[in-house]
């Protein structure tokens, strides 16, 4: 099994531990997405905002791709991830997910 996976697993039985190292299959830039992501002090986020602290603030699309990509939703939070307007959109494995992700954490 791969070390991303094991450290997934370790990740879900004691998650006060932290969350995975990197490791996880992805490109480059998909990595520095899910990197930024993991900062717990973004309890949420937009969109463009991500994209302008990854350097590019015309790259809403490519963050919502990359977090479109994370098949591992419970260590890199892409539900934190919202709308310019601040409402839920898009997600992986649907908003009923992401709006019950959102509620164990602090809602946007």
């Amino acid at each position: 099994m791969a070390d991303w996976m094991h450290a997934v697993l370790a990740f879900l039985e004691a998650p006060q531990r932290g969350r995975p190292a990197a490791g996880h299959p992805g490109t480059a830039y998909q990595q520095r997405v899910w990197a930024a992501l993991r900062d717990p002090r973004r309890l949420h986020d937009q969109l463009h905002r991500a994209a302008t602290r990854l350097g590019n603030p015309r790259a809403s699309r490519a963050v919502a791709s990359a977090c479109a990509a994370n098949t591992i939703a419970v260590a890199i939070p892409c539900h934190r991830v919202v709308a310019r307007s601040g409402r839920l959109a898009g997600y992986r494995w649907g908003l009923t997910r992401k709006e019950m992700l959102l509620a164990r954490g602090q809602r946007p």
